[in-house]
C-alpha cells in the first residue's frame, strides 16, 4: 500500500495540471515555415522554397515552458535531382506535450508541366519515428493496471502526400500530415480515420522592384487546417523575400500573430528568427513562442550561375580593354621615343640647313608619325573585332547546343510517353476482348437454359393435354411394378417398335429446335442421351437409359443417375405383347 500511494498521488496531480492547461493540437505546428524547410508544411514546396541543394535546421519553442515544453526540431537536406524533381532527407523531433516523437523524414517532389503557364507538382513526406511519453521521470507501479500509466515505446510509419497546382504566379494545393500511418509495435493503424489532418492553401507571388535588388517577391498565403478534436485552424502568412534578406508576418486563429525575418550572408548562409504571440483568451498569460532557422546552400542557384557568367564576360571584356590600352600606351611611348630620336638626329643633320628644308622635314616627320599611329590603331581595332567575334561565336554555339539538348530531351520524353500509351491501349484492348468473350459465353449458357425451360413448359402442357385425350390401356402388371403414391409414371403395351423395358425419361419436346439444344447440352455434360418419337403425339422423348426392372429404374431415378444428372426424371414403361 505504501508503494502504490505515491503513484496514485502523482496521477492525481497530473490530471489536475492537465485539466488546467490549454489543450494543444496534435499537428506539427509548422504553419510559419515559408522560406526554408517549408516542405514540412507542404511536401511539394521543396521544389522552390527549400532552395536546393541546401541543408537547413528549424526549431520551435512553444510558450517557453521550463518542463516538457512542446518543442519541434527539424534538420533537413534537400537535393535537386533534375529540372523537375527534388529529393530530401532529414531528422525531426516533435514534442506534443504528451508524447515525444523522434525519427526521420524522406521527401520527394515532382513537377509536371501542363502547358506554358500551368504546372502540377506532386509531393510526399514519409515519416518514421519512435513514440514514447514526453516525461518519463515518473516510473509507475506495474501492479496498478491503468491505461494512463502505460509507457509507450512504439515505432510508427506515417505518410503525408500533397498536390500543388500553379498557374503563372498563383498556386493552390492540398496536403495531409497523416493520410496513412501504421504502428509496427502493435501491428495496427496508428490513428483512426477521423484523426486525419488536412491542409488546404492558396498563394500568389507579386514581383516588386524594391531596394535595387534584381528580384524581390511578395508572397501572401492563406490556409485552412482541419484538426481532430479541435477547431479548424485558419491562417494567413505574408513573405517578403529578396536576395539579401526576408521578412514575414502571419496570423493563426489558435496560436495568434507572428512576425520575423532573416538575412543571407556570403551568398550561401541564411539565419533567421520569428516570434509568435497568443491572442485568444485560452492563451492569456502564456509566454511568447520562438522559432529559429539556419541554412547553408551547397550549390549555386541557376540565377547565380547566369549572373556569374555575365560577370565573368564583363571581367574578360574589361581585362581585354586594359590590355589594349596598355599596348596602345606602350606603342605611344615607343613612337614618342622614336620621334625624339629622329628629331635629335634630324636636328643634328639639319642644324645648318635652310629653314625651308627644316620645315619640309617637320612635315615629313609629322606624316610619318600619323601613319604609324594609324597602323597601330588599325591593329588594335582588328584585335578587338576578332575577340568580339570569337566571344559572340562561342555564345551562339552554346545557345545552339542548349537548344539541341532540350529538343532531344523533349523527343525522348515524347517517345517514352507514346510507348507507354501504346502499352496501355494494348492492355485495354485485351481486357475488352476477354470481357466480350466472357459475355458471349454467358449469353450462350443463358439462351441454352432458357430454351430448356421453355421446352419443359411445353412438355408439361402437352402431357396434361395428352392425359385428357389418351385412352389408357388396361395392362396386367406385377404388383412390384405398380406406380407408387406421388410417382410420375406412364405405361403402354407397345410403342413403335421400342424394346420392352423401363425408360428413364429426362424431358419431352414438341419442337425440334429445343430438342436439338437439349441433346447437345446433355452431350456437353458428358452424358449419352437417347430418344424416340411417339406417333401418338409426335413428341420426342429423351431418356438416359433403359432398364429391365422397375427396381433398377427407380434406383437410377432416386440416385440422380448416380449423381450425373441433377434435374427431375420419370419412368416410361413399354410392356410388350
Amino acid at each position: 500500500m505504501l508503494r502504490t500511494l505515491p503513484t496514485i498521488l502523482f496521477l492525481f496531480l497530473l490530471f489536475v495540471v492537465r485539466a488546467q492547461d490549454v489543450t494543444l493540437p496534435v499537428d506539427l505546428r509548422q504553419h510559419n515555415l515559408t522560406e526554408y524547410n517549408s516542405s514540412f508544411f507542404h511536401p511539394a514546396f521543396s521544389l522552390t522554397a527549400n532552395n536546393p541543394s541546401s541543408i537547413a535546421v528549424w526549431s520551435r519553442w512553444q510558450w517557453q515552458s521550463p518542463d516538457a515544453d512542446p518543442t519541434t526540431l527539424f534538420l533537413n537536406y534537400t537535393h535537386k535531382l533534375n529540372e523537375s524533381s527534388v529529393a530530401g532527407a532529414g531528422f525531426y523531433q516533435h514534442n506534443t506535450g504528451i508524447f515525444l516523437n523522434t525519427g526521420g523524414v524522406l521527401n520527394y517532389s515532382y513537377v509536371m508541366e501542363i502547358n506554358e503557364r500551368a504546372t502540377l507538382a506532386l509531393g510526399l513526406n514519409l515519416f518514421g519515428f519512435k513514440q514514447k511519453l514526453s516525461d518519463d521521470r515518473f516510473q509507475p507501479d506495474p501492479q496498478i493496471q491503468l491505461p494512463q500509466l502505460v509507457i509507450t515505446d512504439d515505432f510508427v510509419l506515417q505518410m503525408a502526400p500533397g498536390l500543388l497546382f500553379s498557374l503563372d504566379r498563383f498556386s493552390v494545393g492540398i496536403a495531409s500530415e497523416n493520410l496513412f500511418d501504421y504502428n509496427f509495435t502493435t501491428n495496427e493503424r496508428h490513428s483512426k480515420p477521423e484523426d486525419r489532418i488536412y491542409t488546404a492553401l492558396a498563394s500568389y507571388a507579386f514581383p516588386l522592384g524594391l531596394f535595387n535588388f534584381k528580384e524581390t517577391v511578395l508572397r501572401p498565403m492563406v490556409y485552412y487546417k482541419s484538426i481532430p478534436d479541435n477547431d479548424a485552424q485558419i491562417g494567413l502568412t505574408t513573405l517578403l523575400s529578396t536576395e539579401k534578406f526576408w521578412a514575414q508576418a502571419g496570423y493563426n486563429n489558435f496560436y495568434g500573430i507572428s512576425f520575423g525575418g532573416g538575412g543571407r550572408f556570403f551568398k550561401r548562409v541564411s539565419i533567421g528568427a520569428l516570434m509568435e504571440l497568443g491572442m485568444g483568451n485560452d492563451l492569456s498569460g502564456k509566454d511568447p513562442t520562438f522559432e529559429v532557422l539556419a541554412a547553408y546552400r551547397f550549390m549555386k542557384s541557376d540565377k547565380e550561375i547566369e549572373e556569374n557568367a555575365v560577370a565573368d564576360e564583363d571581367v574578360e571584356d574589361e581585362k581585354l580593354e586594359k590590355k589594349l590600352a596598355k599596348e596602345e600606351e606602350k606603342a605611344q611611348r615607343l613612337a614618342e621615343k622614336e620621334q625624339e630620336k629622329l628629331a635629335k638626329e634630324k636636328a643634328k643633320r639639319t642644324k645648318d640647313s635652310l629653314d625651308l628644308a627644316k620645315k619640309q622635314q617637320d612635315i615629313d616627320r609629322k606624316k610619318e608619325l600619323e601613319e604609324r599611329q594609324k597602323r597601330i590603331k588599325d591593329s588594335l581595332d582588328l584585335i578587338e573585332r576578332n575577340n568580339k567575334e570569337v566571344i559572340a561565336l562561342q555564345r551562339e554555339q552554346q545557345r545552339k547546343q542548349d537548344s539541341i539538348n532540350k529538343v532531344r530531351e523533349a523527343e525522348a520524353l515524347a517517345e517514352k510517353q507514346r510507348q507507354e500509351q501504346l502499352r496501355k491501349q494494348d492492355s485495354i484492348a485485351k481486357a475488352e476482348a476477354l470481357a466480350e468473350a466472357e459475355r458471349l459465353r454467358a449469353k450462350r449458357e443463358i439462351d441454352s437454359l432458357t430454351q430448356v425451360r421453355i421446352a419443359e413448359a411445353e412438355v408439361a402442357k402437352k402431357a396434361e393435354e395428352e392425359k385428357a385425350v389418351e385412352q389408357e390401356e388396361v395392362v396386367e402388371v406385377d404388383p412390384a411394378d405398380r406406380p407408387q403414391d406421388g410417382e410420375k409414371y406412364e405405361e403402354v403395351n407397345t410403342e413403335d417398335g421400342l424394346e420392352p423395358g423401363y425408360y428413364l425419361i429426362t424431358n419431352v419436346f414438341g419442337t425440334k429446335k429445343y430438342f436439338d439444344a437439349f441433346m447437345k447440352d446433355l452431350t456437353r455434360r458428358g452424358l449419352e442421351p437417347k430418344s424416340f418419337l411417339r406417333s401418338l403425339n409426335n413428341y420426342n422423348y429423351v431418356y438416359l437409359k433403359r432398364y429391365d426392372t422397375m427396381t433398377e429404374a427407380r434406383k437410377a431415378r432416386d440416385s440422380k443417375f448416380d449423381g450425373r444428372y441433377q434435374d427431375k426424371t420419370w419412368i416410361f414403361r413399354v410392356v410388350g405383347k
